[in-house]
């Protein structure tokens, strides 16, 4: 009996074939049609499709894949719908820009059905419907958008195709995944003008960078010279505070020892024989001073007796003498002070020397 029945089922389904016409329609419907298999009573479905299933003419139940039963005769298969993702090829079209460029512009539409009843009675054709559902919502939104946007907002102009063709596909069942622009061709005369856009931007950045490297090394060169001339000033100040420094050291030394040697000399006047001495040591700074003259002038000024040297250290004596009879004033001092103390108070009696013995 089963045997009969598969016989028979194969009979029907070549009579079918032979039957249905070799094209019909666009390739899409011819697609659609070619696949419909027979009912042969026992029928195997395969995974990820839905066949749809009429009984005198009405729908009646959609046949899951696996094992299934249909009575013969009343029972015809109408649709196939795979359940798969379905990639179409949107053919190319020209889109007007919003700055009115043409564009050709073409792309790939990634869909799935979800509901085979509305995917079969909801529209005649799904394929085809979606595809120029896509084609439509492409140049309408190619027409809100600037040719350059066009090329930086491919993203969201995608996002706003697939939402525009899902919000009209629902009654049919079918649901748009993603939808991706291929290819973008603009006329030649504006494909040169952008590219002489795209060469000018870059001629832009490099002066920038180029104006940018130059402000650079100039702000580098004038913070080097500002910090050289910190570092000199600071170099010429410790200078001066060390050679200051220096010169007061040196004249602390030189007015302690001064000190100390009139101190000793006095010590060596006060002490025996220390007239003579004194003597001594003027006469010998008469013949020094004797034999210096006319080497730094050429006007000299000689008393009446020069060869006389015992009257001369006699009147030096003298004055020496008379000066020793007049009281000391004894002056408290602090020791930073005491050269200058005593060369302040040595300056007018060495003045007073000097105009005694130019008068004399």
């Amino acid at each position: 009996m089963l045997r009969t029945v598969c016989r028979a089922g194969g009979a029907l389904l070549k009579h079918s074939r032979q039957t249905v016409p070799a094209l019909w329609g666009t390739p899409a419907q011819q697609r659609w049609a070619s696949s419909l298999p027979m009912n042969t009573v026992v029928l195997f479905v395969p995974q990820q499709e839905a066949w749809v299933v009429e009984r005198m003419g009405r729908f009646h139940r959609i046949l899951e894949p696996g094992l299934n039963f249909l009575i013969p005769i009343l029972d015809r298969i109408r649709y196939v719908q795979s359940l798969k993702e379905i990639v179409i090829d949107v053919p190319e079209q020209s889109a007007v820009s919003l700055d009115n460029v043409t564009l050709q512009i073409d792309g790939v539409l990634y869909l799935r059905i979800l509901d085979p009843f509305k995917a079969s009675y909801g529209v005649e054709d799904p394929e085809y419907a979606v595809t120029q559902l896509a084609q439509t919502t492409m140049r309408s939104e190619l027409g809100k958008l600037t040719l350059d946007k066009v090329f930086r907002e491919r993203e969201s102009l995608n996002a706003n195709i697939v939402h525009s063709i899902n919000q009209a596909s629902d009654e049919w069942g079918i649901r748009c995944l993603r939808y991706e622009i291929k290819d973008i061709h603009v006329p030649p005369r504006v494909k040169e003008s952008m590219q002489m856009q795209v060469e000018a931007e870059r001629r832009k950045r490099a002066t920038v960078l180029e104006s940018e490297g130059t402000r650079e090394a100039a702000i580098n060169v004038a913070e080097g010279r500002k910090q050289a001339q910190i570092l000199a000033s600071e170099g010429q100040k410790a200078e001066q505070i060390n050679k200051a420094a220096g010169e007061a050291n040196a004249v602390l030394a030189k007015a302690e020892a001064k000190a100390k040697a009139i101190k000793l000399l006095s010590e060596a006047l006060t002490a025996q024989n220390g007239n003579a001495a004194a003597s001594l040591s003027v006469a010998e700074q008469y013949v020094a001073a004797f034999s210096n003259l006319a080497k730094e002038s050429n006007t000299v000024l000689l008393p009446s007796n020069t060869g006389d040297i015992t009257s001369m250290v006699t009147q030096a004596m003298s004055i020496y003498g008379s000066l020793s009879k007049q009281p000391v004033r004894q002056v408290e001092i602090e020791p930073a002070e005491s050269s200058e103390t005593v060369l302040e108070e040595k300056a007018p009696s060495e003045a007073m020397s000097a105009q005694t013995t130019l008068s004399s």
